[in-house]
């Protein structure tokens, strides 16, 4: 495989990696020397079914470029799941650098028709899905640095525009792409004493979750053009926060999407009123009606008209 080998050394271990962003992402790591547990259940893009079929193709794709991989098939919203990936790199490459969460799936529905089934399962997928394999991997990386073997680890959460500005027709998907913002910036504080940085990317791309959400906006270009859209734009990111070289970087968020990246910055103290003490109602209102009006506009919802 070729590339500057800012990862050459370090194991990486990616969910949802069989197809879309995390098939990307796997690939660019391994190209970059890392050795990758490739994790995908194989489901439809509603989580419906499992295959082995997607993670053991990207594991025999990297291999035959000349990368080392194995294949993991654990469902990682369970505990064993989770705990069967950390092992899994544990028994193939002998330690954990890089934990990759990008494992998903969608079920749209407007809040109206949004069954609890359809709830449940996207916050399980996407925000259970991220806290498991982070809490075993942490679990791991603690037990290395009590041990004196002081890991510097990385873990690269994923996010979304949904859950930075909300997106009609998805809030089960925002609430959860919203939950793991919040997690990642309490894991980056929690676990910086254990050498583990976190940091959350909120990336656009063209994959089987979003031909549908941007139907008729993300075709692919005509050749020899920019595919502005490719979920390979955003890997590069990925592989740098995976890398040593993203010594220092922690609790932040990125969006990431053709050849753009944004540092995003997040709920700050804006216009303030303070009377030392209690408002009556209609006084809270009328503070609150010249603070809004000092404030800025904020960004619309995705979808919203």
């Amino acid at each position: 495989m070729t590339g500057t080998g800012i990862c050459t050394g370090r194991v990486a271990a990616v969910t949802g990696a069989g197809r879309g962003l995390g098939r990307a992402h796997a690939l660019a790591l391994a190209a970059e020397g890392a050795q990758i547990v490739v994790n995908d259940l194989g489901v439809a893009p509603d989580g419906a079914g499992s295959s082995a079929g997607p993670a053991q193709q990207v594991a025999d794709e990297i291999r035959a470029r000349g990368g080392r991989a194995v294949a993991h098939t654990g469902d990682i919203t369970t505990t064993d799941g989770a705990a069967s990936l950390v092992a899994t790199a544990l028994d193939a490459f002998g330690r954990l650098d890089t934990l990759v969460n990008n494992a998903g799936f969608l079920r749209d529905r407007m809040l109206v028709n949004l069954d609890e089934d359809d709830w449940d399962a996207v916050i399980r997928v996407h925000l259970k899905g991220h806290f498991l394999p982070l809490r075993h991997a942490a679990a791991h990386w603690r037990a290395e640095a009590k041990a004196g073997r002081g890991p510097d680890a990385r873990i690269i959460n994923t996010s979304s525009g949904a859950g930075l500005l909300g997106s009609v027709g998805q809030g089960n998907y925002s609430a959860a792409k919203a939950g793991i913002i919040g997690l990642t910036l309490v894991a980056a504080a929690e676990l910086a004493r254990y050498g583990v940085q976190i940091n959350a990317l909120a990336p656009a791309a063209r994959t089987r979750m979003t031909e549908q959400t941007f139907a008729g906006t993300m075709a692919a270009p005509a050749e020899g053009e920019f595919d502005a859209m490719a979920p390979e734009n955003v890997s590069p990111l990925v592989v740098w926060l995976s890398s040593a070289d993203s010594a220092g970087v922690t609790g932040r968020v990125f969006e990431a999407e053709a050849g753009r990246i944004t540092v995003m910055e997040g709920w700050r103290p804006g216009p303030t009123a303070d009377r030392k003490s209690r408002w009556t109602p209609a006084e809270a209102g009328k503070a609150a009606r010249e603070l809004l009006a000092a404030a800025g506009t904020p960004q619309p919802v995705y979808g919203a008209r």
